[in-house]
């Protein structure tokens, strides 16, 4: 079996200052990648993960770009180009995620919605599917969300934009296949952040107790799956959402 060792290898991870995404770029920090840390306005986190992947020999940078404009993702994917000449793995995880209910709902609040958690991720996958069909090689992994397959309360906006990111997910498989760029999507459930259980005692314990692994999901287990689906041994694998939920999906509805 081969190990997921990504040295050589160029990954972009989008909105990696905090969170999922400062865990994903940990990982492929420590597989060896070339990591760009991306971040909006998390300038000094983003370089502490920089710094950290370096300390521990690797190589990173940090990039600031507001990726729902098309010219800061083309200086972006430019500036990484320079650095690093080529893309091999994107990862499209930043996004947002503020509650409202539908009939609370703007259509400002909805267009926002859409433009950070999916514009974002279509302008990147283009940027990333020029760069990569040319080299016919290449991933691109989308974080999604169980809120796609089975929506939460008070979240219509997120649960229908993390859905669209499903299908942009599958259209671009099935679209950029021939060129041998795999696309796959990494649905997470409840990810624990410092807080958790004080901030939302309730649905934390419902999560947990509706979880088969009695538990909400670490950043590091979206980590580890982003490096598998991202690595050789999933080179068969794609147009697929995997839910990383610790079993959520499978709690009965009644």
């Amino acid at each position: 079996m081969m190990s997921l060792d990504f040295t050589g290898k160029t990954v972009i991870v989008t909105g990696a200052s905090q969170g999922i995404g400062a865990a994903i770029a940990k990982g492929f920090g420590a597989a060896g990648a070339n990591t760009v840390v991306h971040y909006r306005t998390g300038k000094e986190p983003a370089n502490t993960i920089v710094s950290g992947i370096c300390d521990d020999g690797g190589s990173a940078i940090g990039i600031s770009a507001a990726l729902d404009q098309v010219a800061e993702v083309d200086g972006l994917f430019a500036q990484v180009m320079d650095t690093f000449g080529t893309v091999d793995v994107l990862i499209n995880n930043a996004g947002s995620f503020p509650n409202s209910t539908l009939l609370d709902l703007s259509l400002d609040d909805w267009q926002k919605m859409y433009a950070d958690n999916l514009e974002t991720a279509f302008l990147c996958t283009k940027a990333a599917g020029n760069i990569m069909k040319d080299r016919r090689d290449g991933v691109i992994v989308n974080i999604a969300s169980t809120s796609a397959l089975n929506p939460g309360i008070a979240h219509p906006h997120y649960n229908s934009a993390k859905a669209a990111m499903v299908m942009l997910t599958q259209s671009a498989a099935q679209e950029l296949g021939q060129y041998n760029i795999r696309v796959n999507a990494v649905a997470p459930g409840l990810v624990y952040r410092d807080g958790l259980e004080e901030h939302w005692p309730d649905g934390y314990a419902r999560y947990c107790d509706a979880s088969p692994l009695s538990c909400v999901v670490q950043p590091e287990d979206i980590a580890y799956t982003c490096l598998f689906i991202s690595s050789e041994q999933a080179a068969r694998i794609t147009g697929v959402t995997l839910p990383v939920d610790a079993g959520v999906l499978t709690a009965m509805a009644y």
